[in-house]
């Protein structure tokens, strides 16, 4: 099963053992997936932050985070971005999606937080992807820059959906999936 890298936005320092850490949005989403993993064995969310140290405590970023950061997607198959109202660039999430994508060109897995269903992301009777799409990229600058460099594909938050896409033996590293948009079919 492919290992996956989960890129979210948190304000940073982070602490997941906080009080607060459930309030945060696209942490939520992500914490989600864990459950539906800790939930169900088969589901196929193999996750990377579960092997490795915090990389968004108050340690030093260029000697200690930025190294964890690495590490991590170095071991991972692909790179799961969670997309929300919320999501804004960070200097940790900067730094994912750039050594992710730009260095590493590991496919992407973009799950948006607020669409529930494909046909929220597509322009209605087309294959086309909606403007909606645009929205949460603008709220990431370098992932609307480098997406172009890997295949990506988007998902809406359903827990089905999200299964589908991580069952794609094509959106792992070493395929040669063309770089591209694509959304799943079914």
């Amino acid at each position: 099963m492919p290992t996956n890298y989960c890129a979210f936005y948190v304000d940073e320092p982070f602490n997941e053992f906080a009080a607060d850490a459930l309030t945060r949005k696209d942490y939520f989403y992500y914490n989600q997936l864990r459950s539906w993993k800790s939930q169900n064995a088969i589901f196929p969310f193999n996750d990377v932050h579960d092997k490795r140290y915090d990389v968004r405590d108050g340690s030093d970023w260029e000697n200690v985070l930025k190294p964890r950061i690495h590490k991590r997607l170095n071991d991972a198959d692909n790179l799961i971005l969670i997309l929300s109202e919320n999501t804004i660039q960070s200097r940790s999430l900067k730094e994912e999606i750039e050594f992710g994508i730009e260095y590493l060109k590991l496919p992407v897995i973009v799950i948006y937080a607020e669409l529930r269903d494909k046909n929220d992301m597509l322009i209605n009777g087309k294959n086309n992807i909606n403007f909606k799409l645009h929205h949460f990229w603008n709220k990431l600058p370098i992932f609307k820059n480098l997406k172009s460099q890997v295949p990506v594909l988007h998902v809406p938050y359903n827990k089905e959906m999200v299964a589908k896409a991580l069952k794609k033996n094509n959106f792992v590293k070493g395929n040669d999936f063309r770089p591209n948009n694509y959304m799943l079919t079914a």
